[in-house]
């Protein structure tokens, strides 16, 4: 049986990212398949890993997993991703530095440092992803404009400076607690496709996608110099039926286009025959601050759904409905001590 780990310091994600899956953590631990959580499922597959908040969560919490295979068509996000697995302790020296430089300066002269950095890391990204090339990386992430990451068709970052005072760019102790949970995975570059060979009966897939723009004036998609446009998003549909051929659980979140369209029914005509289930999230990013707020999103299952989800499992409500106190927090509960203030970026 799947057993929860029991630790203090939890890595969390050391990235902004948007979409990232914060505040949705007790929606997915609600819709886990119940496979994994007797260990019965051994492989974790997440072919779009992003700011990687599911598979923090899950990776600390389910050792009946054995094996994680991680996957972005991000270049520079895997190479992030590898450095601090394989290179934690130089790197946490080169962010410091860095996080010295940028303090030390007037708060009228730390844009001109940003955009410095920022054209010093478009240059490096082309030949190595190296060590400081990652510094840079997570550096631009912290101070840039609401946390974004964007590129253009040159494949450059062009993410413009965000101004705000004492940001966080070195969290040392979370980039340790980070390195040591991505030495249990595979880090690897490609497109979701490339995860087919991972995928059995005892495995369960986690696909955050770029999320189908509501509306044709949606302004952020570039993650990649490669669009995630509507034929990427049906080749995706058509993967998640062969992972249901194979006999592996997916779960996968994505955009209503309900929220703007009522009459679009392109995943109830993609996903036929699965659960989609919709909740309520906080849109964060957006081009305008009028544009910004809760609206639904889809979480899409090919496995049965717990009736009463964690409240049941950690005994918080009982089979007759009523509410019971065991001393265990509700997953709820441990995300926001895990990630602290749940937001999404």
């Amino acid at each position: 049986m799947a057993v929860l780990a029991n630790k203090q310091c939890f890595a969390k994600p050391f990235l902004k990212w948007a979409g990232g899956k914060n505040q949705l953590l007790n929606e997915v631990e609600n819709r886990l398949p119940h496979e994994l959580k007797t260990g019965e499922i051994d492989t974790y597959v997440e072919p779009f890993v992003g700011g990687g908040a599911v598979f923090f969560y899950i990776a600390q919490r389910y050792e009946s997993i054995k094996h994680f295979y991680l996957l972005d068509i991000n270049g520079d996000l895997v190479g992030c991703y590898n450095a601090i697995k394989h290179n934690v302790e130089s790197l946490i020296t080169e962010l410091k530095l860095l996080q010295r430089r940028f303090f030390a300066l007037e708060e009228s002269e730390q844009e001109q440092f940003y955009l410095d950095i920022r054209k010093r890391f478009n240059i490096e990204k082309l030949s190595d992803f190296r060590v400081k090339t990652t510094a840079k990386l997570i550096f631009l992430n912290k101070t840039c404009y609401n946390g974004l990451y964007r590129v253009n068709r040159k494949d450059e970052f062009n993410v413009p400076f965000g101004g705000y005072r004492n940001p966080t760019i070195c969290d040392a102790d979370n980039l340790m607690n980070v390195s040591e949970v991505l030495q249990k995975a595979e880090i690897i570059c490609g497109d979701f496709e490339k995860s087919e060979k991972y995928i059995t009966k005892s495995t369960f897939v986690y696909f955050d996608p770029p999320y189908r723009p509501l509306n044709r004036t949606a302004c952020f998609t570039s993650y990649s110099k490669e669009d995630f446009d509507e034929n990427a998003q049906v080749r995706l549909s058509d993967f998640c039926r062969y992972v249901d051929d194979e006999g592996a659980k997916f779960l996968l979140s994505n955009s209503d286009p309900k929220n703007e369209d009522p009459q679009d029914h392109f995943f109830e005509d993609r996903y036929e025959g699965f659960t989609i289930d919709r909740v309520k999230a906080n849109r964060a990013i957006n081009c305008k601050a009028a544009g910004r707020g809760q609206i639904n999103e889809l979480l899409i299952t090919n496995h049965e759904v717990s009736k009463w989800g964690m409240t049941q499992k950690f005994g918080l409500i009982g089979d007759n409905g009523v509410k019971q106190q065991n001393g265990c927090l509700s997953h709820l509960q441990e995300a926001s001590y895990l990630y602290g203030e749940v937001v999404s970026y």
